[in-house]
């Protein structure tokens, strides 16, 4: 319809049984992304803010790119949807539609985009992430062939122009048309910070927010009545009012204490370090990004941004798919087939500061060995 042409057929696979329709079967055996665990990703990041917070930082710190085409024409179309292409409605530029699609690869593992073309087929006018509460990938005829669908109650339809969704999938689990979450594995763990949380939240409601017992002991076994006891809890009443300052006179014995005094805080510092460093562990984050004070050295410091940087790396590798797709779609519905590549920005200063170091070394490493071997010649 838009000039699209049809999608060869794609290699079979020998070791994927054959049973039935292959959408049915990922659709109706678990091998698809269930509600459930769409929940309780978001409600991890709702409810652990250092999760959320990690995961902003990888988005925001995979940087941004540039598209180099082999054309100076398509050069040109290329820098304009690289600027301009609206994204969901409200964006505009390409790295909006990066960040949301990595954002969900990161969270749930899996993410979708939509191009959507223009009305007179020139270009792709818009991109649009979707949202996996109603689309979902799933194998095709051979696990080698992903499409993407809608959900419609129980049944799942194949959306009609495939080329037209770019589907992602992070971690993709072998045999499946799954991908794997940043979060998986850390609901159990997460829950244990929770419960850490609630406990100091409570203690600090029961000891924190101080309690008093007010106790009147009778003296040579004079009667205690109901009345009395009445004045006694009024007057006190009176005494601990914020509005005013007045005192608590009584008349006989009585005590007045702090409910819970004798009782001691736990300290929750070294067991909330403990599974913060299982959470950053997995994450992958180093600490100092996310504003704990750890004791690390400087040489510590370097090896972990070095750490994030291959990290970063790999998580721009798992986008590039999808800018290929829609890079490559808006130059062909131009009128242009030549090819691209995407280049890629330092991550930092520091990175570059550093490849310029070593550059350097190698540059001078290579000189000496000329001339040592000048020498030899000699």
């Amino acid at each position: 319809m838009f000039g699209l042409k049809k999608r060869r057929s794609t290699p079979a696979a020998q070791t994927v049984p054959r049973v039935g329709n292959a959408m049915e079967q990922a659709f109706f055996s678990g091998k698809t992304l269930t509600r459930a665990e769409r929940e309780l990703y978001r409600s991890l990041r709702e409810s652990v803010p250092v999760i959320d917070a990690a995961l902003g930082k990888i988005v925001r710190l995979i940087g941004s790119f540039q598209i180099v085409a082999e054309d100076s024409e398509a050069q040109r179309v290329a820098d304009d949807f690289m600027r301009g292409v609206r994204v969901n409605g409200v964006d505009s530029g390409l790295m909006p539609f990066v960040w949301s699609f990595l954002d969900s690869l990161l969270t749930y593992g899996e993410a979708v985009g939509e191009l959507i073309p223009s009305p007179d087929g020139r270009g792709v006018a818009a991109l649009y992430n979707a949202s996996l509460d109603v689309a979902e990938i799933v194998e095709g005829d051979s696990p080698l062939q992903l499409l993407v669908c809608r959900r419609e109650g129980a049944k799942s339809v194949p959306v009609p122009y495939q080329e037209l969704v770019t589907p992602g999938l992070l971690n993709q689990k072998p045999g499946t048309a799954r991908g794997t979450s940043v979060l998986s594995g850390l609901p159990f763990v997460s829950s244990i910070l929770m419960r850490i949380f609630e406990a100091v939240r409570n203690n600090w409601e029961r000891v924190g927010d101080v309690r008093f017992a007010v106790t009147y002991k009778p003296e040579n076994g004079a009667a205690f009545s109901e009345e009395s006891a009445r004045q006694i809890a009024s007057e006190w009443k009176k005494a601990m009012r914020s509005d005013t300052v007045c005192d608590f006179v009584s008349v006989g014995d009585v005590s007045v204490r702090v409910i819970g005094a004798d009782n001691i805080m736990p300290d929750c510092e070294a067991p909330v370090r403990a599974v913060l460093e299982q959470l950053l562990s997995k994450l992958g984050i180093p600490p100092f990004l996310l504003g704990l004070s750890w004791s690390s050295t400087e040489r510590m410091s370097e090896q972990q941004a070095d750490i994030l940087t291959s990290e970063l790396e790999y998580y721009r590798a798992a986008v590039e798919p999808a800018v290929r797709r829609a890079v490559g779609t808006h130059l062909r519905l131009m009128g242009f087939n030549c090819g691209f590549d995407i280049a890629w920005n330092d991550i930092n200063l520091q990175d570059a500061v550093e490849l310029s170091q070593a550059r350097l070394n190698n540059a001078r490493a290579a000189r000496l060995e000329q001339e040592i071997g000048r020498e030899a010649e000699a």
